[in-house]
């Protein structure tokens, strides 16, 4: 039997259509994609929309499982200020639905006189410890991304276990011989916060999102990029994923996702 190497990247691109490589699996359903590479490619079409501003915020709502056969992007400009613009967009699949859908925020930078940021210092990822992706088994036990689609290290004294976690990521490119913005490279990042965050392990506890608010006042830099996420829940089923997220000259931003407890 012959082995069928899989593309170094997120996304291949078929006419219009977005086709997921074994890298964007989820690890629950074989035939649905874990939501931070798609959220990537929402940004992507943001981008592209106002190319001229940065992108500050990407609200994502989560509104049926992503397949893994494919989508379409459809997006628009809502407003098109001279400093704040927004945008929406899309994410159809190939029967017409919408399966996510999403808004953007984009602002002009300016330059300005400024106290310096608040810092913080996470390290460096050269320091840390290669280790799992907090879910390490799948349900279908195929290819998927919490395998194969990023690389995980944990600084001194962190690990994969439940509680409040701090680690750095690394991804397999959005898509093949294209270089993604900051932005996007942070997208498939930020969509793990219940992961690393978690209360529990999901053989006790489910922990769905259904939705992504992604926020970034400064673009990150580098190949590793970091989260330090925590988790509330609830004894109502209802739970938030906080993740601050920073690269090795100090935070960039936050995500924020709601989730779904069972």
């Amino acid at each position: 039997m012959t082995q069928t190497t899989i593309p170094n990247c997120f996304f291949t691109i078929d006419g219009e259509f977005f086709r997921p490589t074994a890298h964007t699996r989820g690890p629950w359903d074989e035939n649905a994609c874990h939501a931070g590479p798609p959220s990537g490619i929402l940004a992507r079409a943001m981008e592209l929309a106002i190319p001229a501003k940065q992108l500050c915020r990407l609200t994502v709502e989560l509104l049926r499982p992503v397949p893994f056969s494919g989508f379409r992007v459809d997006a628009q400009i809502t407003r098109d200020g001279k400093t704040v613009s927004t945008t929406s967009a899309s994410l159809i699949n190939d029967e017409g639905k919408t399966i996510i859908s999403a808004t953007g925020l984009h602002m002009a930078p300016q330059a300005i006189k400024s106290r310096p940021s608040h810092k913080l210092d996470f390290g460096k990822s050269a320091d840390a410890t290669i280790g799992n992706f907090p879910i390490v088994d799948t349900l279908h036990g195929l290819p998927a991304f919490n395998g194969s689609g990023v690389e995980t290290r944990y600084p001194k004294g962190q690990d994969n276990s439940p509680g409040p976690t701090t680690a750095w990521l690394k991804t397999v490119p959005l898509i093949i011989d294209e270089n993604p913005s900051p932005f996007q490279k942070i997208c498939p990042l930020a969509d793990c916060g219940n992961a690393f965050g978690r209360n529990a392990d999901p053989q006790q506890v489910a922990f769905m999102n259904t939705d992504l608010t992604l926020l970034l006042h400064r673009p990150p830099e580098g190949e590793w990029l970091g989260t330090h996420s925590v988790g509330y829940w609830e004894p109502n089923g209802i739970g938030m994923a906080d993740a601050l997220l920073f690269d090795e000259q100090g935070v960039v931003g936050r995500a924020l996702q709601t989730l779904l407890l069972r």
